[in-house]
């Protein structure tokens, strides 16, 4: 690697020793095929599996992998905002690490950031998904209250991942949800601050290990967690903050 990488991609990983063994060294290959230096900070984030011990062991095999552990899971979110300072390259990507998007996809989100003209966000909108119809429906519905409060947003699939930012917009964003709200909260700071949104079509496989969380009870969940995000003054404190620099 040169001494600066390219993009730092931050992967918080819950339990995920299954999976990372095969997502991980997919990834690695299709951006060295493409002539891209990556840095990888792999986030075990309060595991209480061998997720830690899988990381180890792809940092062994020589892997540009950056370990970082979160002792109690506080949430998806807080893995992603821990690992945020042990990224050191321009421009910083978050994805989970089930392997939902192929890695080749992944590359091309990363290239139409790095080669924008100006500051942009760039992610996957997962346009063909083999989920079943409940999943459909919570994320169609969790969209449309997105839409309804943020609009303008410049996303059908708020929580579509990979995300890819520059760093400096990162560090503007002065990202604090850590939980799933995070993803919403990239995409609603973006919007504030005129930053224009890529969004790139992408099949979605099925995970490979493991399972969602997502039941339809969560709809409800979203909308109540997105209404006090909306109205509780969480944006009213940000916008202050940055009028008073």
């Amino acid at each position: 690697m040169s001494a600066r990488p390219d993009v730092s991609f931050i992967m918080p990983c819950y339990n995920e020793e299954a999976s990372i063994a095969y997502t991980v060294p997919r990834m690695v290959h299709a951006f060295r095929q493409a002539g891209y230096d990556l840095e990888l900070v792999m986030c075990d984030n309060g595991s209480s599996d061998g997720t830690g011990a899988a990381i180890a062991a792809l940092a062994a095999r020589g892997l540009p992998i950056v370990p970082h552990r979160v002792e109690v899971n506080q949430g998806y979110g807080w893995g992603v905002l821990a690992a945020v300072p042990r990224c050191t390259a321009p421009i910083v990507g978050i994805i989970p690490a089930d392997g939902q998007v192929d890695a080749e996809d992944v590359v091309k989100v990363f290239e139409a950031v790095s080669r924008a003209s100006q500051p942009v966000v760039g992610k996957v909108r997962r346009r063909f998904r083999l989920e079943g119809p409940k999943r459909w429906f919570v994320s169609v519905v969790y969209n449309v209250g997105m839409a309804m409060l943020w609009p303008g947003l410049g996303t059908l699939d708020v929580n579509g991942s990979p995300k890819v930012i520059p760093r400096a917009i990162i560090d503007e964003m002065k990202l604090e949800s850590k939980d799933w709200l995070l993803d919403a909260e990239i995409m609603i700071k973006a919007r504030y601050l005129g930053v224009k949104v890529i969004e790139m079509n992408a099949f979605s496989r099925m995970r490979e290990t493991g399972a969602s969380n997502v039941r339809a009870t969560t709809m409800f969940e979203f909308l109540r967690r997105l209404a006090a995000f909306r109205f509780g003054g969480t944006i009213t404190r940000w916008q202050a903050a940055r009028a008073a620099k």
